[in-house]
């Protein structure tokens, strides 16, 4: 199956059937002695970084409106050794944005802290998929988008008002996930309630929230793949 699916255009999804093998990935096999002489350049210019675990994708293919994958946890030193040589790697990067929709429907990202990998890039609050997001080896998008924005922003979306379904969006770079969420909150009430929980976080993911208000209100450090995100929201009501 290898990775076989459309890019760069938005795609609907009805089933996430993405399984997590026990056994280690190709790359991480084949590249066990660059990953570790990499990590170590990597701790020498950013020492807050940690080498915990994500998964690595080695296969991945949307068939009937649903995303059909294998993958494997890895350490995230692999994952840094990854970004620079993914192309023709046999690896790619699956990962999943709740799109936080405000009671007026703008949307609230999140801008990435100085200590970070992507220091100032602009995205919904997400993270890597782990082991702790699947469920009888099944990924379970819901729950990691959930995790993931609760430890950034200190927001629960348990309760949200969830889209009707996930959309998948495959460019080069990997696989972004997503999935609207609604809370009836303006954003600069939600955006208010996300700086008082960085204020109190000694160490925090997130330099602070960003509000966007329409097709055209794209921040400045954005990532790539934001912007047919954006579009797509305000194209497609609510």
């Amino acid at each position: 199956m290898s990775f076989d699916l459309p890019r760069n255009v938005i795609l609907p999804v009805d089933a996430i059937d993405v399984r997590l093998d026990a056994g280690p990935h190709p790359f991480a096999v084949d590249n066990a002695g660059a990953i570790a002489e990499n990590w170590q350049s990597e701790i020498e210019t950013n020492p807050a970084l940690f080498d915990g675990t994500v998964v690595l994708l080695s296969e991945l293919a949307y068939r009937d409106r649903s995303l059909i994958g294998l993958c494997h946890a890895v350490n995230y030193s692999t994952f840094m050794l990854w970004r620079k040589r993914r192309e023709n790697s046999g690896a790619e990067h699956a990962y999943a944005h709740a799109v936080l929709v405000a009671g007026d429907n703008a949307l609230v990202a999140i801008r990435m802290g100085p200590r970070t990998v992507n220091a100032g890039r602009v995205y919904f609050a997400a993270g890597s998929f782990e082991p702790t997001d699947f469920r009888d080896g099944l990924v379970d998008v819901d729950f990691n988008m959930i995790r993931e924005v609760r430890e950034e922003t200190g927001l629960d979306l348990s309760d949200a008002r969830r889209g009707m379904r996930w959309h998948a969006l495959s460019t080069a770079s990997g696989t972004v996930i997503f999935r609207r969420y609604h809370v009836d909150e303006p954003a600069d009430e939600i955006a208010r309630r996300i700086l008082a929980f960085v204020a109190t976080e000694a160490d925090p993911e997130i330099e602070g929230p960003v509000i966007i208000r329409h097709a055209d209100d794209l921040p400045d450090g954005l990532s790539p793949h934001m912007k047919p995100l954006i579009e797509w929201h305000f194209a497609n009501g609510n």
